[in-house]
């Protein structure tokens, strides 16, 4: 069973969370660049896989579409993958001032 859970900020842009989370977490973000989801960082540290990456992505006739339509006033997403859950890295994330829980899922 894997956890997945998303979280979203207005107050930073990629890069602030970026150097937020590799400060808090003590993680290495690697800038990736898709089609789909336009540029977006990486992380793999001992709590599993960590994306942040905008809710705009790129969509088709120059019209982004949103990652989590749900949550359109969120510019910024935060997305972890963990094997099980890590209340330690909710934890970490939630000292995040600006950075909000937003979902969490189970496989």
């Amino acid at each position: 069973m894997s956890d997945y859970d998303t979280y979203g900020t207005s107050t930073y842009t990629a890069s602030e969370l970026v150097r937020l989370v590799s400060s808090h977490l003590d993680v290495v973000f690697t800038e990736r660049e898709s089609d789909y989801r336009g540029v977006y960082h990486l992380a793999h540290g001992t709590f599993g896989r960590i994306e942040i990456q905008p809710n705009a992505i790129p969509g088709g006739y120059g019209q982004d579409d949103l990652h989590t339509p749900q949550h359109p006033a969120v510019l910024v997403l935060l997305l972890t993958s963990t094997p099980a859950p890590e209340p330690t890295l909710h934890t970490r994330l939630g000292a995040i001032q600006g950075l909000v829980h937003l979902s969490r899922e189970s496989w």
